[in-house]
């Protein structure tokens, strides 16, 4: 099979080795004669199957025993709301949200639903290209949390470390939104309070959400939050107090397992960085090409970038396809194009599209 590079932000490219095996074992889950869509949920195998898998994401990611790990349904946009509902039970709630690109301008606009929200960065003013040091955000005190999204999808920006709110004296619980970047390098633990990932870019495919939260924040639910959605009770459900994704969490356990072959985040991270030094270093050394972010900021997931005479671009996207590179053309807000090249995506992958890339500059 002359699979093709699939550069799509999500849901996105799985790694071969998981959807063989998840291929192999669809009628037959280890001799049961069920495959895993069709188990209760509450029997024997399924239960297996979800301890294994929280046990290999704990051990994987180095999930501090103070953490509750979640599987929650809704995907990332939900949890813009099912987070504020969870946190903000408390008198007057105050929210600061940092907005590097479209996905924390969505939390923005909806925590304003449940608290008080106070824009602690507007990267808009700066393209989207960069982001302030966290010294000179607008952060209060007394906030409830202070939100981030740590890898914008569409603007290609990724903190490369977490903010350090306690180094700023800021006592909130920080929360992550790391959907598109979860699993690609090491997590600072002790600089989160709660984060929470989309499966459909790194992790698996869409369906199911994963919810890392401490201990000492399941008591601040409001009273409107649905008891599906309270992380102290699906907690203390171990994500079964409904009928959780089943399918979504053996794949989600599969791609842990095939990151812990690969040498695990450490090594994942190695190779992400050797993909992206690749692709930003093409783009760099071309005048045909460019990427406007801030190389502080840029995001190792996701790859805008543009061509210098634009109306080459169907013919890019189509010559491209030809060449079994698929899904480049960039968000339709941006324009130009995007390529999501997450942990699935082999350096066989970017060096096809660096070679491409280079071909048609020549043609051209």
């Amino acid at each position: 099979m002359n699979r093709p590079f699939n550069f799509s932000a999500g849901p996105a490219t799985i790694p071969l080795e998981v959807l063989n095996r998840a291929g192999a074992e669809i009628a037959d889950w280890h001799g049961t004669g069920m495959g895993v869509m069709e188990m209760s949920h509450r029997g024997a195998s399924f239960g297996e199957i979800l301890n294994g898998t929280l046990a290999t994401v704990r051990e994987v990611l180095a999930v501090p025993e103070d953490f509750e790990i979640l599987f929650m349904q809704g995907g990332g946009l939900a949890e813009n709301a099912i987070v504020p509902m969870n946190l903000c039970g408390v008198e007057n709630p105050k929210v600061d949200v940092a907005v590097t690109g479209s996905w924390s301008q969505k939390s923005l606009t909806e925590a304003k639903r449940y608290a008080d929200v106070q824009l602690a960065f507007d990267g808009k003013a700066h393209q989207f290209h960069t982001v302030a040091p966290t010294g000179d955000w607008a952060l209060r005190p007394d906030a409830t949390y202070v939100h981030v999204c740590s890898n914008e999808t569409i603007h290609g920006v990724e903190f490369q470390t977490p903010p350090d709110l306690k180094a700023l004296g800021i006592t909130a619980p920080l929360v992550i939104d790391c959907s598109s970047h979860i699993a690609s390098r090491p997590v600072e633990w002790d600089k989160v309070g709660l984060a929470f990932a989309g499966a459909q870019k790194n992790l698996g495919p869409a369906g199911v959400t994963m919810v890392f939260v401490r201990k000492s924040l399941l008591d601040q639910a409001m009273g409107i939050c649905p008891s599906a959605f309270q992380y102290k009770l699906v907690a203390a459900n171990t994500s079964m107090y409904n009928t959780p994704p089943t399918y979504g969490i053996y794949m989600v356990g599969l791609v842990f397992e095939w990151l812990k072959a690969q040498g695990g985040i450490a090594a994942i991270e190695a190779q992400n960085i050797a993909k992206t030094n690749l692709l930003y270093g093409a783009i760099d050394r071309s005048d045909f090409y460019r990427n406007e972010v801030d190389p502080a900021f840029r995001s190792r997931m996701n790859v805008p970038f543009l061509l210098a005479d634009e109306t080459l671009n169907e013919r890019f996207l189509a010559e491209a396809k030809a060449a079994n590179l698929l899904s480049l053309k960039g968000h339709k807000s941006v324009g130009g194009m995007r390529a999501s090249i997450y942990n699935a995506m082999p350096l066989s992958g970017v060096e096809a599209l660096v070679s491409f890339m280079q071909d048609f500059e020549r043609r051209l």
